[in-house]
């Protein structure tokens, strides 16, 4: 727990465990080599002569994988054990990377969606290997420092994507992903120690998943708020850019845009976690969400430049707040025997905008382009505001006395993702 207040910022780091920045540190590398899914559309295109409407069927079936994933790993982490879900997922999603040059198209509908369900599972097996190995009350900065590492990651990789398309080939961007996939599957089997995993049957007997739920009211409340935010908060990525080109912005002005996302998350919120950790979670979330709605609520009055920019600090301020303590709340509220099923319903829900928020946003926008962003804005501002609210009626319950069980049983050694 944590001790006293002295240099508290300090203090805050200093108790994540050696093992989460490790992870970090591998979860940083294999950020920095995964830009396939980047890149995979412009290759089905441009490498493999697809239509376009191919194209986007087979990266959507992926897309749905991915969702698929994230929402059934904690399940098999809970009765196999997070960290075997974590390797096992990581060795097949780099060995369908590295498959995918080779490929005839038919097999281009099956084989990616596999590699993406399972890169789904590795997602909610990282959430939920953090979840068991850091005491409550401490969680937020661990998934903070496992954020900031990934995010930086992503932020490095791309670019260097991009460089390997252009003075290589396509093949060599699977071949060093791919590979790179194995290599983090590698380093995390010796990271991850492989005694005490625990196991479904071995765990403390309790309600299923679902009556968990109903004995947890806020969680239910949060997992729905944090739903409707991902419909909202990834248009970014889909509509966006089309409504940025609509109105003179090219896609320049659209890389900078998200380049400002990236810099501002690596630079504040590692400090804004640490900040605020002692603060109500359920006020941080609510306010974040409202942020999201107001960056969309200031797209509404017109895109422009300085509308653009002003969307895009606000989405990024809203991020801040309410992911990593998003994450933290739903570990710190589910039970022992149940916490990787939390993991994945945490998981499946903040990432269902991949599959659902390009069609339903690009369908509204066809019809009313108008409507997308005051409608976007009214959603998120509704899910901050139901989550204030059951922040206002919850009670804060007692701190245990001890930190949560972990798979490795040593306070020392504990495993992240």
């Amino acid at each position: 727990m944590l001790r006293g207040k002295r240099d508290a910022r300090g203090r805050g780091l200093r108790d994540v465990p050696r093992t989460v920045w490790l992870l970090a540190a591998g979860g940083f590398f294999n950020m920095v080599v995964a830009f396939t899914f980047v890149y995979f559309f412009v290759y089905l295109t441009d490498g493999r002569g697809l239509s376009v409407a191919q194209a986007g069927l087979i990266s959507g079936i992926g897309g749905a994988g991915q969702v698929a994933g994230n929402f059934t790993g904690g399940w098999f982490g809970d009765r196999y054990g997070h960290r075997r879900v974590l390797l096992v997922g990581s060795l097949v999603s780099g060995v369908a990377v590295l498959a995918l040059p080779v490929l005839p198209v038919a097999l281009l509908y099956v084989v990616p969606t596999l590699g993406q369900y399972a890169g789904g599972c590795v997602r909610a097996a990282n959430g939920a290997l953090v979840a068991v190995s850091v005491p409550e009350g401490e969680r937020r900065q661990a998934f903070a420092v496992t954020r900031f590492a990934t995010n930086a990651g992503f932020t490095v990789g791309p670019p260097l994507g991009a460089l390997l398309i252009a003075h290589a080939s396509y093949g060599w961007l699977f071949v060093v992903d791919g590979l790179g996939t194995l290599a983090f599957a590698a380093y995390a089997s010796r990271v991850l120690p492989a005694h005490g995993a625990v196991r479904g049957k071995a765990a403390e007997p309790g309600p299923g998943v679902f009556a968990a739920l109903r004995q947890r009211p806020t969680v239910l409340v949060l997992l729905c708020a944090i739903l409707v935010t991902d419909l909202v908060y990834r248009q970014q990525y889909s509509t966006l850019p089309v409504d940025l080109d609509r109105h003179g912005l090219d896609t320049g002005v659209y890389g900078w845009l998200l380049a400002i996302n990236g810099g501002v998350i690596l630079l504040l919120e590692l400090p804004a976690t640490l900040a605020l950790r002692g603060r109500a979670p359920l006020r941080i979330i609510g306010t974040g969400l409202l942020l999201v709605g107001a960056g969309y609520g200031a797209l509404a009055l017109g895109t422009g430049l300085a509308t653009a920019v002003t969307l895009m600090l606000l989405l990024t301020a809203g991020e801040i707040l309410y992911k990593t303590p998003a994450t933290a709340y739903v570990a710190d509220h589910a039970p022992a025997h149940v916490q990787g099923r939390f993991q994945s319903l945490y998981s499946g829900v903040s990432v269902s905008g991949v599959v659902l928020s390009a069609p339903l946003g690009g369908a509204l926008y066809t019809v009313a382009p108008g409507l997308l962003w005051p409608l976007c804005a009214v959603l998120a501002a509704v899910a901050g505001g139901v989550v204030l609210a059951a922040g206002r009626r919850t009670v804060p319950a007692p701190r245990p006395a001890t930190g949560s069980a972990t798979e490795t049983g040593s306070p020392a050694r504990r495993p992240a993702g």
